[in-house]
């Protein structure tokens, strides 16, 4: 399937630097997409696409990922309004992960926890192997009740 959406992948000189779109999907048929806000760079979540959601995000310039957990697409915000309008969008050297930079529409939030990011907790260094785990300071309480925005939550 992806054979037929992308180009063929050539050699790593061609990948690597060359003008073809050429993704190198993993055994399950999926990249890893990182996700960051436009203006801010800040992180906000890492999700997986397969080709046909590679496709679609390229062709509406919404943000598609491949749901691991229920085994189809989703098109991001599509339950809870907070759809990301792609403003640009990389690969990386050898075209195995992608990066999408990122305007979040509807409260501003990526996690389905309610959360600006998915990254909303910290792990301390230099300590135990298994720390507690802290707040952000910017990211402390949801943006919204995920009890009331998802259908499937109810």
């Amino acid at each position: 399937m992806a054979e037929q959406l992308f180009a063929r992948r050539g050699g790593v000189a061609e990948v690597e630097t060359g003008a073809a779109l050429s993704p190198r999907f993993d055994a399950d048929g999926c990249l890893p997409a990182v996700a960051s806000d436009a203006r801010s760079g800040e992180v906000l979540m890492l999700a997986y696409m397969n080709a046909e959601a590679l496709k679609l995000t390229i062709e509406t310039g919404i943000a598609h990922y491949w749901s691991r957990s229920r085994g189809k697409i989703w098109r991001k915000g599509e339950e809870s309004g907070n759809q990301q309008r792609v403003v640009e969008m990389r690969t990386d050297c050898d075209q195995d992960a992608i990066w999408l930079s990122v305007e979040v529409g509807g409260h501003g939030a990526t996690c389905h926890t309610g959360h600006r990011s998915c990254f909303y907790r910290v792990i301390p260094l230099g300590g135990a192997v298994s720390p507690a785990l802290s707040m952000t300071a910017t990211d402390d309480r949801p943006l919204f009740d995920p009890e009331t925005v998802y259908r499937h939550s109810r």
